[in-house]
């Protein structure tokens, strides 16, 4: 192989200098948006590729500027069925809480001063009374999630001492809520009671001792345990509690506020109810069924609440504005019926023909083209989240398949879109199923449909 001539080597292209680059149309925009350092670097990794255009040079650092500075939390469309999907977000908020985050996030916000006095204000009073009246409780704190109330809980009533959980209650909620962690870093000293699938009243008389501060139950949210099982009633817990002088903390953990017979989920126990039965104190999630933000709420005995309060660990795991307001306006709509217009609520609530005609529409717009083949189908939804296992109800998918394209492809393109539209897999079919997809969200889809159809 001969070297190349000089001839040849003055004649090979060379990229435009970096000046030259910035003084082209492209650069202001670019430059506004990014900032100079990004936009340099962007375009120096271009002509590290061997491009020498000037115009594609910019096409190519644009691309990668979009692609490093684009948001990953965005909203997305939950075509699961999974009305509270944990990893979407659970609840989304009503148009009530989203209105006050909104309001919040806007510029200064009274989070701790009373405009009517001009004075220093307490954040927890802008959720404390509508708690206190919406469960008719002692008094109530907001914290920043469930597991935090539990954490503070403990802390606060129970550290240095032992607290009687029953060995069947000794739950994983996900990877990052376990009672026997959560116990650990409160301080407190775990003593096991009864065994996985049966504890009696007896059980705890024989483990109580003046060693013991709380005696903690937890409501099994996200697994059941059959047969020749035994767990004491509520009013046996508070009996057995009152009996030994200590307090007695439920974790109910969901949030239910009102029956959900209607939505098929009979049985679960609502923290009014869990209060009535004696409970001293009772921690539930802000964003499950009670439908509002990521929070955790700490109902009860108001000496216990103010124990709760005063303790260190209460700051660290306190709200911020922006959750004190979507909270605020999440108790409000509960105490004024308002909640039926929830969004999870109404997903749930909506009839099986108002799925099916919505189905249908969307499948005109797959059969559009020869891309995919869809169908609507019978289909089971699920609150999920941590709440109401195996407890299903009945709803309608539109089923995608193709020919040419794997269901693993469809579901990928569906989620390149924005918003992305998260679905599930079933027997090789892609199921997006209509009960957890708002109706205001079905032009999104349709378009999503329309693509795919388009496609060979």
């Amino acid at each position: 192989m001969t070297a190349p001539t000089a001839s040849a080597a003055a004649g090979r292209a060379h990229p435009p200098s970096m000046d030259a680059l910035l003084k082209r149309d492209e650069a202001p925009a670019a430059l506004a948006r990014f900032g100079r350092e990004a936009v340099k670097e962007a375009l120096r990794r271009a002509m590290a590729g061997g491009e020498t255009r000037a115009e594609a040079l910019w096409e190519t650092a644009g691309r990668a500027l979009e692609r490093r500075f684009a948001p990953t939390l965005v909203r997305a469309i939950n075509a699961t069925g999974v009305l509270l999907h944990t990893n979407l977000g659970r609840a989304p908020l009503s148009a009530a809480a989203r209105a006050a985050l909104a309001e919040a996030a806007a510029g200064y916000a009274t989070v701790e001063y009373d405009a009517g006095s001009g004075a220093r204000g307490k954040r927890q009073d802008h959720v404390r009374a509508l708690a206190r009246d919406l469960f008719a409780c002692g008094d109530a704190l907001a914290v920043n999630n469930n597991a935090a109330a539990v954490l503070l809980a403990l802390a606060a009533l129970a550290r240095g001492r032992e607290v009687l959980v029953s060995r069947g209650e000794l739950v994983a909620i996900g990877g990052s809520f376990k009672v026997p962690e959560i116990l650990e870093a409160s301080g407190a000293r775990l003593r096991e009671v009864g065994t996985t699938n049966r504890t009696t009243p007896d059980d705890y008389r024989a483990a109580f001792s003046p060693d013991v501060a709380l005696l903690l139950s937890v409501h099994p949210s996200n697994y059941e345990i059959r047969g020749y099982t035994r767990r004491p009633a509520p009013a046996e817990l508070a009996r057995l509690a009152r009996d030994a002088g200590v307090p007695w903390l439920h974790d109910q953990g969901t949030g239910a506020v009102v029956p959900l017979d209607a939505f098929g989920v009979p049985d679960e126990p609502t923290v009014a109810e869990c209060l009535d039965a004696g409970a001293d104190l009772v921690t539930f999630s802000g964003d499950k069924l009670f439908s509002g933000p990521q929070a955790g709420l700490l109902v009860g005995r108001a000496e216990l609440v103010a124990r709760a309060a005063a303790h260190p660990v209460a700051r660290a795991v306190r709200p911020d504005k922006l959750t004190l307001a979507a909270l605020a306006a999440t108790l409000a709509e509960w105490k004024t019926g308002a909640w039926r217009d929830f969004p999870v609520y109404r997903a749930a609530a909506a009839p099986l023909d108002e799925l099916e005609a919505r189905g249908e529409r969307l499948r005109q717009r797959a059969a559009a083209g020869a891309g995919v083949s869809a169908d609507v189908v019978a289909s089971l939804a699920a609150f999920g989240g941590g709440t109401s296992p195996e407890k299903l109800f009945p709803s309608r998918a539109l089923a995608l398949s193709s020919a040419s394209r794997s269901a693993a492809a469809i579901t990928a393109s569906l989620r390149e879109r924005r918003p992305p539209i998260v679905a599930r897999v079933e027997a090789g079919r892609v199921l997006l199923d209509l009960r957890s997809i708002a109706p205001e969200e079905d032009a999104d889809v349709g378009e999503a449909l329309a693509a795919l159809a388009g496609m060979r």
